[in-house]
């Protein structure tokens, strides 16, 4: 007769719901989300590749479309311009349409950009005076893309991958927009040794666009995986989009950390549209500014590979984006210093490198303590606003810097003389530029504090599933 009753384990279950039991069921992870990964690095890395193709090489470039310095600099600035009012479309794109649309939509912008762009040095076209106008417009539908692959590493890392391996999913998404701009510092001034050479160039740039089009056209299939990777994805409906917004606004350390990271992207964009421009006025070649930018990159991807990994562990976002802001801002006046003096080429070498170390690991765990201090609003609004911050300063900041050169006419060393003799001498912006990463590190420092919401509710819920799920293995008598 006992055997014929059921279990109070077995009358448990039939009494639980549905969705009680899919709260039972395990974490699952997918391996398709290393191919999603590596879509988005590849999208993110051409894409930084077409905003910075100019920068290393921007007086052959004038000289070649027969156009100023200042005007080739618009093709750098029209990414920060464009990424201020889609940036708001990009955040609602991620969190209301999708990460499948987001990443397919910036692929097509970005290679058809990038195929425009290329129309306007093809010789049988015959353009003329319009061959600059679709160059700006190529340049116009790449900076289009921007906002969307940039926003993404957050959302793929929380829909994607499991607590432990966030950080540095999205250390690798997102710092493979600095290595972008690692190939262009060291692809440009390879591939244009004269000014005939533009075509060669623009050429070579449209090709990883177009390889990252095909894949991720084909390879993209799914919004999010059949089964959540971790606790906070399971919930993964965030706040709607004007919700999210006023929600953010209204929360103080949010607030603190888009500004003080927000004027950290807006410095780092300018360092790196004008570093060339910088140090050629002292008699460094177009080569050695390529080098430094690369040694920038570089030890940025070695400094955000080594922080990812720490933070995965230790969850200490705030201490270690603390401590290498405040470094930062020490290598930034050390640039400053260095750069106004000839033949320092080591000195100057070192500082870049340690520039970028510390700068650019901070980058990746921002964003996530963007999401940590912003739960349960989306991952992409609060990220997005974060990065339109950075566009909307690193524009008054690269317009200021500018506006503060000085023409000099006595600049017997400059590899870079200007139109009508001469050259511009940046000291001044240079100084400027230290003194603003200096003081918005120190307002970092003292001012931001905050709990790490994602990771408490993620505590939560573990707790709660657990809990059930000992309910149901081990029923009271």
């Amino acid at each position: 007769m006992t055997g014929d009753m059921p279990s109070d384990s077995e009358t448990l279950l039939e009494e639980t719901e549905p969705g009680d039991l899919k709260k039972l069921a395990p974490f699952k992870t997918y391996k398709r989300r290393w191919f999603l990964l590596g879509v988005i690095c590849l999208l993110n890395c051409s894409n930084a590749m077409l905003w910075l193709t100019f920068a290393p090489v921007a007086d052959k470039s004038a000289s070649h479309f027969h156009i100023s310095l200042d005007t080739i600099n618009w093709l750098s600035l029209v990414y920060l311009l464009i990424s201020i009012p889609f940036g708001l479309v990009a955040t609602w794109i991620l969190d209301t349409v999708g990460l499948k649309s987001a990443v397919i939509l910036s692929a097509w912008l970005n290679m058809v950009g990038s195929i425009i762009r290329a129309f306007s040095v093809i010789s049988f076209l015959s353009l003329g005076a319009l061959n600059y106008t679709y160059l700006f417009i190529g340049q116009c539908l790449c900076a289009l893309a921007q906002p969307l692959v940039i926003f993404s590493p957050t959302k793929l890392a929380a829909l994607w991958f499991p607590d432990h391996q966030r950080a540095t999913a999205n250390m690798i998404s997102s710092m493979s927009n600095p290595l972008g701009i690692l190939i262009a510092n060291l692809l440009s001034p390879s591939l244009v040794s004269e000014e005939k050479d533009i075509p060669l160039m623009l050429g070579v740039y449209a090709i990883p666009a177009v390889i990252a089009c095909i894949l991720a056209t084909v390879g993209v299939h799914d919004k999010v995986p059949p089964t959540p990777p971790s606790a906070s994805a399971t919930n993964s409906t965030s706040e709607p989009f004007f919700t999210g917004l006023k929600m953010l606004l209204r929360n103080k350390p949010y607030v603190i950390l888009m500004i003080c990271f927000g004027a950290g992207i807006g410095l780092f964009t300018c360092f790196s549209a004008l570093l060339e421009q910088i140090l050629c006025v002292m008699g460094y070649s177009n080569f050695f500014a390529g080098l430094n930018g690369a040694l920038f990159t570089v030890s940025g991807l070695l400094g955000a590979f080594l922080l990812g990994l720490y933070v995965d562990k230790t969850k200490q976002f705030i201490e270690s984006t603390k401590i290498c802001f405040s470094l930062t801002a020490l290598a930034s006046i050390a640039f400053a210093t260095v750069s106004r003096f000839r033949n320092q080429t080591v000195p100057l070498a070192l500082i870049s490198s340690l520039f970028g170390f510390f700068g650019f690991s901070i980058y990746p765990v921002s964003m996530e303590l963007a999401v940590e201090c912003s739960y349960p609003v989306g991952e992409g609004t609060s990220t997005g606003l974060v990065f339109v911050s950075g566009q909307i300063q690193g524009i008054i900041l690269m317009l200021t810097l500018q506006a503060l050169t000085v023409r000099t006419s006595e600049a017997p060393f400059s590899t870079c003389d200007i139109e009508g003799g001469g050259a511009l001498d940046w000291t001044i912006s240079t100084l400027v530029m230290a003194g603003a990463c200096s003081v918005v590190a120190c307002f970092y420092v003292i001012f931001f504090h905050t709990s790490y919401k994602r990771l408490h509710a993620e505590a939560s819920n573990a707790a709660s599933i657990n809990k059930i799920g000992e309910e149901a293995t081990f029923p009271e008598a």
